[in-house]
């Protein structure tokens, strides 16, 4: 019973994941309806509202508008329809001043023998006070939308968002499902951490005498903050997952390959993953608000699709910079290795001694994981199969590939190296003048568009300078 309490408890943790993205993009203010758009959704925009020129072409069907009056009332406007069409445009919307009723108007110009009349538009009437006139602008665009214009005289004004009826009514059940879900998926998560305190501060005692290796920054800001949370929250939602078997084979040649194996397990990559699809948005919305942004609550599932691919892209790109690190250290190493054979050593201490000349490098860790494994009782053909397969790059494959083929045979690797590492150097010779014959051709094109012009200027100027003067 108590194992599927648990099994519960964490899958309705993976509910939340998945659902609060889906809160967080509700409607303007979280609210169903432009009645209940009330002074707490105004006051997060107050400090944008402002004396704007506004064309009939930017009001859509379903804009909500936040207003202040000239004489200071504050109210919501929202928009029904527009018309531009021959001598004739208008805006039609509800306003509402904040503590008042709800009203409708209509503000239209008409072009009566080549002269626009203008409305003027007073949302406090009480006051007396011009707010806003609609009139015709001749500068503006073609299109009489965009030359038929709202504009402030006294009051100031900002767009909030598009309440749509429709889009609510029928994705408002999902909306109150993913609350429902969040808060019980609250609640139990909090029994989680209160009756499994005491289980966890022992695990994690043992887990503490066990590492070795502590998240610094180099290894990233984020992992080195986040660690925390996805290591005690998350990791036990995915170590209790069927599918844990294939995320480890999955994960773990790619963290090998990145030099991660003392940091990061595939259950905590995942993990990793998972918490960043509600860190990344919680980040956003944290940023939206100190900042003051306009930015748009849509990009909140984007920012949690974001989060949950950055691990995989952060991993790969540390495995790809640690293959270039090693293929280029390799042909020192080899050459290290060649002659301490040479000199008489066998092929660990080789190595041994390449640990003690050589700087500390991404090399050099995996020379000395090699001689770890090797001195716990592993071949040296298996050490240097593990040593390809963690590597995953070609150089590295044929090093070991070279080395394992004469240890299967007896033959001596000292002449083997020398000419090993003469063959890595050409490779890498080969790599390096590809990539410049490349450089080159791709600095052909701007050359082509930026210089080229330059130049016919240069030329053919004086020559139409003095056409010009004759």
């Amino acid at each position: 019973m108590r194992k599927c309490d648990s099994f519960t408890q964490r899958l309705l943790f993976l509910f939340f994941i998945i659902l609060t993205p889906i809160s967080l993009s509700a409607q303007i203010c979280d609210k169903s309806d432009f009645e209940s758009i009330n002074e707490d959704c105004f006051n997060r925009y107050e400090t944008k509202l402002d004396s704007l020129i506004i064309p009939v072409s930017q009001f859509k069907n379903g804009d909500v508008y936040f207003y202040r009056t000239s004489s200071g009332s504050l109210g919501k406007m929202f928009i029904h329809g527009v018309e531009a069409k021959g001598n004739e445009c208008g805006v039609y919307f509800d306003f509402q001043n904040f503590g008042k009723e709800r009203k409708s108007a209509t503000a239209t110009i008409k072009n009566y023998l080549g002269v626009w009349d203008q409305k003027i538009i007073n949302l406090d009437p009480l006051s007396g006070g011009d707010d806003f006139i609609l009139k015709h602008n001749p500068e503006g665009k073609s299109n009489l939308a965009n030359r038929c214009v709202l504009e402030s005289t006294g009051g100031e004004i900002v767009r909030a968002g598009r309440y749509d009826p429709a889009y609510i009514k029928k994705h408002y059940w999902l909306y109150i499902i993913a609350i429902l879900m969040i808060g019980f998926a609250v609640f139990n998560i909090s029994r989680v951490i209160f009756e499994e305190e005491d289980q966890y501060k022992t695990s994690e005692t043992l887990n503490e005498l066990e590492e070795t290796t502590k998240v610094s920054k180099s290894d990233g800001l984020i992992l080195m903050y986040s660690r925390p949370f996805f290591k005690r929250y998350f990791n036990p939602v995915v170590a209790g997952m069927k599918g844990k078997e294939k995320i480890r084979e999955k994960y773990k040649r790619v963290i090998a390959a990145s030099g991660m194996s003392q940091v990061l397990t595939a259950i905590d990559l995942f993990s990793f993953k998972l918490f960043l699809i509600i860190g990344f948005p919680i980040v956003f919305l944290g940023l939206r608000a100190f900042l003051e942004a306009d930015w748009p609550l849509s990009f909140v599932p984007l920012m949690a699709v974001l989060g949950f691919i950055y691990p995989d892209i952060w991993v790969k790109s540390k495995a790809e910079g640690r293959k270039k690190e090693i293929v280029t250290e390799l042909p020192f190493a080899v050459d290290m290795l060649a002659l301490s054979v040479e000199a008489g050593l066998d092929f660990v201490a080789a190595m041994t001694k390449v640990l003690q000349s050589a700087p500390k490098s991404a090399l050099t860790d995996e020379f000395e994981t090699v001689v770890k494994e090797i001195q716990l009782g592993s071949t040296r053909a298996q050490a240097l199969k593990q040593l390809a397969w963690r590597v995953d790059d070609l150089p590295m494959t044929s090093f070991c590939a070279t080395l394992i083929a004469a240890d299967s045979v007896g033959a001596s690797i000292g002449p083997i190296l020398k000419n090993l590492s003469g063959e890595i150097r050409r490779k890498r010779s080969a790599i390096i003048e590809k990539k410049g014959a490349a450089a080159a051709s791709k600095m052909l094109i701007p050359m082509i568009v930026f210089i080229l012009p330059a130049v016919i200027v240069i030329i053919f100027a004086p020559m139409v300078m003095s056409f010009i003067g004759n």
